[in-house]
């Protein structure tokens, strides 16, 4: 299958080398040009269980993008998503399939601007990866993830994908709602990444933390009070039992959190607005309180101005 990973970052270029291992013709497309241009240069290094393979495989600028591919896989930062679209979209074909795999929440009304309902399958994975530098990725831990059609007629598509994805060993399965099982992420994401990110930490250190089980708690109640009004159920004691799993390290204890490697690590923005500032903003709007989120949001935008100048 002729893939498309939108978004080359520490996730997108796991995903984009264990699809090409498993025989699809993959392409990479990212709007960071000293990235595209090592890994076009060198191949893409590739650190798994302490060995280095360098692969070759294709990187594009937007702009530079020419093939229309059976599959677009998205990887971009949330904030990223729309601008994303629109330059890409000249490779978006009728028939194009496109499976968003982006942390947070919110974006397939975006997706939906772009591409034709039938067309758009959301999911969610717990695979980990890190970006070393240009050209450089760290493989770390094991993961899943699950997909489903938007669109009710395109399960028999969804499944076909799965397959694909399961051919590469991603441990993909079919779901039967998504749009939870992206909630219970957001939750993971939600408790992990905005504190590790300001106590510059990597998630077996933050479990060590004496108040770490009441922090993620509160975090996910506020979490659970949004969602309850979009009619999803979230379980706040097994959302918590997951978060604290994570600690182990032989799980996702020795990571660092993706908003930790952007703004800690390499002075990038962050996807604040769409984890933590997505329920700051959603309880402005239905008057719930969530005190834990709305100073969350508020920590990491103000390390973005004393990091990014």
């Amino acid at each position: 299958m002729k893939i498309a990973i939108i978004g080359a970052g520490a996730m997108g270029s796991r995903f984009g080398y264990m699809l090409q291992h498993s025989g699809n013709d993959v392409f990479l497309v990212d709007t960071w040009k000293e990235h595209v241009d090592t890994i076009n240069k060198n191949g893409l290094l590739v650190e798994e269980n302490s060995k280095l393979n360098s692969i070759k495989i294709p990187a594009f600028l937007p702009e530079e993008v020419v093939e229309i591919p059976e599959l677009i896989i998205l990887f971009t930062k949330s904030m990223g998503l729309k601008p994303m679209l629109k330059s890409i979209n000249k490779i978006i074909g009728k028939n194009t399939q496109v499976l968003c795999l982006l942390n947070g929440l919110g974006h397939s009304e975006t997706i939906s601007e772009f591409v034709d309902i039938k067309n758009i399958f959301m999911g969610v994975t717990l695979w980990t990866s890190e970006l070393i530098g240009p050209g450089h990725v760290k493989l770390t831990g094991s993961g899943n993830l699950e997909i489903q059609n938007l669109d009710p007629t395109m399960g028999v598509t969804a499944k076909k994908i799965c397959q694909t994805l399961n051919d590469a060993n991603l441990n993909a399965i079919y779901s039967k709602n998504v749009v939870l099982s992206i909630w219970k992420k957001a939750c993971i994401n939600g408790a992990l990444n905005s504190t590790c990110t300001i106590l510059d930490c990597n998630i077996e250190e933050f479990g060590q933390l004496k108040n770490s089980k009441k922090i993620i708690t509160k975090i996910i109640q506020e979490f659970s009070q949004i969602a309850s009004k979009y009619n999803i159920p979230l379980n706040i004691d097994e959302i918590v039992k997951n978060v604290e799993q994570t600690y182990d390290p032989n799980e996702a204890g020795e990571h660092f959190p993706s908003m930790h490697q952007d703004l800690i690590q390499n002075h990038r923005l962050t996807e604040i607005d769409y984890i933590n500032g997505y329920i700051s903003k959603k309880g402005k709007e239905f008057d719930i309180p969530t005190p834990y989120n709305n100073l969350l949001t508020i920590l990491v935008h103000s390390k973005e101005e004393l990091l990014i100048k």
